[in-house]
């Protein structure tokens, strides 16, 4: 594994996780309803620490493989829907729209975890967490959606 290769995906996704400062939670995600398997807020940031480390050390252990190409190009999808979420659902407040983000990111974290398995055993495990999470995050995304049905999205024409 190459330690700069590392460090540059790692500052990727660094920079996506900043989409996380930049729209928080807030008090209208505190205020809405959730389901009772909604995890911890302690649990968000710890989570997407690890993912970000173990998805970096992933794509660092297959970016110089021959053969690397759909790997790499999944591996730069899931990252610009991963950074477009944040924004959709914390920024606009628009949780319908954001499952459709949330549907493009699944697949292409899926994609990611068979074409890095397919270059290197170790890239595609280190990818199977964040299908995991993302699985959660999706479903979250859906029952929060439908269980606050009269939540209005931000007034785009008032910003």
């Amino acid at each position: 594994m190459d330690f700069i290769l590392f460090c540059i995906f790692l500052a990727t996704c660094f920079g996506a996780g900043a989409t996380g400062a930049a729209f928080p939670p807030g008090e209208w995600y505190r205020n809405l309803v959730k389901p009772r398997w909604t995890p911890p807020n302690w649990a968000f940031p710890v989570m997407w620490t690890s993912i970000y480390l173990l998805i970096s050390f992933a794509a660092a252990r297959v970016a110089g493989l021959e053969g690397s190409g759909y790997a790499m190009a999944f591996w730069a999808a899931q990252i610009a829907f991963n950074a477009l979420w944040t924004p959709i659902f914390f920024g606009l407040r628009r949780m319908r729209d954001a499952l459709f983000v949330m549907a493009f990111l699944w697949l292409s974290v899926l994609g990611c975890v068979i074409t890095h398995w397919q270059l290197d055993i170790w890239a595609g495990l280190a990818m199977v967490p964040y299908l995991m999470w993302v699985t959660v995050a999706g479903a979250l995304n859906y029952t929060v959606w439908r269980m606050n049905p009269d939540v209005s999205a931000v007034d785009l024409a008032k910003i």
